[in-house]
């Protein structure tokens, strides 16, 4: 199935705004939150796995410092291999799993997706069901897969043995995996970037809007649940960093140090994209980052988005892409609109890519009942 390409509203020609969003490339859009403090500190006790949704998305609100994010085909049944992993996500949680060794569970949380493959061999008009289509600045090593294996916490040694308790359950054949990290984040969940820019700071807040721009209603099986988008994106930093800041900051929009959009009015402002200098011209470039992610043209909701670093050597470092988000088209319509003309785009190739249906809550074996 193919996703059409929406077309912008007249609002959206007369703002001359641009495009969708590379999601946690930067904070762009939507409406801003309240000031808050520049740093927070990160629980180090348990998050809940036995809710009614799966920790790692909107649980704990901040993310954590650390991630490893695995993806996996199975070569089993995956309704039982579900089922215990639940009850193994479970101890983990708590701290109660062996493998843990007496460790604090260091707000550990695992959230697990399934691919479009097994969606569909349930039913093919599931949330899920579809797999991405093809973007520009694409060089995969990777593309789909059966199952994700979110891990994330506040201490790495944690992640790595609750990852390596995980990946002993049931028959798997990894296809890829990459840990990565976040520096300290603000209240609100932003953190700065492998380019030095803050991420992440507009995401859906609250139980109303995650429910607008997250959750699933259904159909019942999927309840609760969300879609995810991953994508492992080197960027090329040093070509980006040799570039004067201010040059820099016309590429994102923002300041790089406050994160302030070109438009003015402080770091929580939101953008204003009609804004112009005394000589007419724009403030915020036609082709930077948050004039070509705005959600007015793409005409799309909003990503609610997790992402991470990853540095794997001086030539392969950048991002790890992750978002949650209720309808794939989000965001297959806002990054259909950055390739359109985002000149962060080309400092950014990815190389590993996929979309997975984010079961509730515990069991999550229950999908295929």
């Amino acid at each position: 199935m193919s996703f059409p390409r929406p077309r912008p509203d007249r609002r959206t020609l007369l703002l001359g705004a641009g495009a969708g969003a590379l999601g946690a490339l930067a904070a762009c859009s939507a409406p801003q939150r309240p000031p808050a403090p520049t740093t927070a500190t990160e629980p180090l006790d348990a998050v809940r796995a036995d809710g009614p949704r799966q920790a790692g998305i909107a649980d704990p609100p901040i993310a954590q410092r650390h991630c490893d994010l695995s993806i996996w085909d199975t070569q089993g049944d995956a309704r039982q291999l579900l089922k215990r992993w639940s009850e193994l996500i479970a101890a983990l949680a708590t701290g109660a799993a062996p493998a843990l060794a007496g460790l604090a569970p260091s707000a550990l949380t695992v959230t697990v997706g399934i691919g479009p493959r097994l969606v569909a061999a349930v039913d093919p008009k599931l949330p899920g069901a579809q797999d991405l289509p093809t973007f520009a600045n694409e060089r995969l090593k990777h593309r789909g897969g059966d199952l994700m294996l979110q891990v994330c916490g506040s201490d790495p040694l944690v992640v790595s043995l609750a990852v390596g308790e995980l990946s002993r359950v049931g028959a798997l054949r990894p296809r890829w995996r990459q840990t990565a990290f976040r520096g300290a984040s603000r209240p609100d969940g932003a953190a700065r970037n492998m380019l030095g820019f803050m991420d992440g700071i507009v995401v859906p807040r609250g139980d109303r809007e995650l429910d607008r721009e997250v959750w699933l209603d259904g159909p019942e099986r999927v309840r609760g649940g969300t879609i995810a988008v991953v994508r492992r994106m080197r960027l090329d930093a040093n070509a980006f960093l040799a570039l004067p800041v201010a040059e820099q900051e016309r590429v994102f929009g923002r300041r790089r140090d406050s994160a302030e959009p070109l438009s003015g009015g402080g770091p929580d402002a939101e953008v204003d994209l009609g804004a112009k200098t005394a000589d007419g011209q724009y403030r915020v470039p036609a082709d930077s980052h948050v004039r070509r992610a705005h959600p007015l043209t793409s005409g799309s909701g909003v990503m609610l988005r997790r992402s991470y670093s990853f540095d794997d050597g001086p030539d392969d470092r950048g991002l790890l892409f992750i978002s949650f988000q209720r309808e794939l088209r989000t965001f297959v319509a806002t990054q259909h609109r950055l390739d359109e003309g985002d000149r962060l785009m080309s400092f950014s190739t990815t190389t590993a890519s996929g979309t997975f249906l984010v079961l509730p809550g515990l069991p999550l074996d229950r999908f295929f009942s």
